[in-house]
């Protein structure tokens, strides 16, 4: 099953110092990482966040990049200023080795490619030379599949949705909530604290899908209902639950309902 989550540009603004919103961002990159999700849309919640929305995909981005070429694609920024002291999510495009040895045949791996001495070459996070011949331009991103390994390497494209397993989290922009809401084609799971806590039947209908289910949250102080106010019943294929029942604290912040909400749905997608 595919999953989506879509958060607010607005999520950054209870956190005032740069240190802490780039912490809360990294938190958040680790729970898609750690429930294999597919997309973090960033959905508009007001003008006045286009800061907070650059400073949010920025960093996103940057956790899910490979190590081995965050240098050639993210040169020095202010917006990167605390991203050192942030531990590597680890996710399948990132745990790789670094031995041209170990790299075997049927492999995945991923790579920018650089131009030498007039020809194109691949870098893959090995200490070793790859021609790449793919139609991708120099300073692109690109995945590779491990035709030949040493001595020789030889390499081919594959893209993302040909992979049959989770390979990282892409970061998209979805304009506003009620906008997203009404292009998106698959289920909605809308996450709320003004709603009823979900049943077992109902949950386990929406994750049987087929189509990629997409999970909506809300802010610290707005929620979904906030938000959309009356426009929510103009919204078709959703469903409203509340995923922390007789919570113990006034408020359950982004990155709390966000690793909250993922493990209840990985438990009913994997273990019932």
């Amino acid at each position: 099953m595919k999953l989506s989550i879509a958060i607010p540009d607005s999520c950054l603004k209870d956190e005032k110092k740069h240190e802490n919103k780039t912490r809360k961002i990294f938190q958040i990159a680790r729970a898609a990482g750690i429930f294999q999700v597919d997309n973090i849309i960033i959905y508009k919640d007001g003008k006045e966040f286009e800061t907070d929305s650059k400073l949010l995909t920025t960093i996103l981005r940057y956790l899910e990049t490979p190590q081995h070429f965050r240098k050639q694609l993210y040169p020095k920024s202010g917006l990167l200023q605390f991203v050192g002291a942030l531990s590597p999510l680890k996710i399948p495009n990132q745990v790789v080795t670094s031995d041209p040895k170990q790299v075997k045949k049927n492999d995945i791996r991923e790579g920018i490619i650089l131009g030498k001495n007039g020809k194109k070459i691949i870098d893959i996070g090995i200490d070793y030379t790859i021609q790449y011949h793919g139609k991708k331009e120099i300073g692109k991103r690109v995945i590779v599949k491990i035709k030949q390994g040493l001595p020789d390497f030889v390499v081919y494209d594959i893209e993302k949705d040909q992979l049959p397993n989770f390979w990282s989290y892409n970061v998209k922009h979805g304009g506003n909530l009620l906008t997203l809401l009404n292009e998106w084609k698959g289920p909605k799971i809308l996450t709320s604290r003004k709603s009823k806590k979900f049943n077992n039947e109902s949950i386990s209908k929406i994750l049987s899908s087929k189509e990629a289910v997409l999970v909506v949250f809300g802010t610290t102080d707005k929620g979904i209902h906030e938000i959309l106010n009356k426009k929510i019943s103009t919204i078709q294929n959703f469903k409203a639950w509340n995923f922390f029942p007789h919570q113990g604290t006034e408020t359950v912040r982004l990155e709390e309902a966000i690793l909250g909400c993922l493990a209840i749905l990985n438990t009913k997608i994997y273990f019932e």
